[in-house]
């Protein structure tokens, strides 16, 4: 048996980007709804908050949505 190591490794470097990358956006859907319940808070508009978060949860679903189909296909 023979392990390609430069595959496994360029699978380990693209998932740890991946991932990090998924976080991020996820942490900033999560930042952008605390933005929103602040402005609410003090009684100012918050619709760009609250489409950027939809915007980065989306985003969140889309990786995980591909993700799936391929490890599906």
């Amino acid at each position: 048996m023979d392990i390609d190591w430069a595959a496994l490794g360029s699978v380990f470097g693209v998932s740890l980007v991946a991932t990090v990358a998924l976080v991020a956006v996820f942490t900033l859907g999560i930042t952008a709804l605390s933005r929103r319940e602040r402005a609410t808070a003090q009684g100012d508009s918050a619709t760009l908050a609250l489409t950027g978060a939809y915007a980065c949860f989306a985003a969140c679903a889309a990786a995980v949505a591909y993700g799936i189909y391929i490890i599906v296909a």
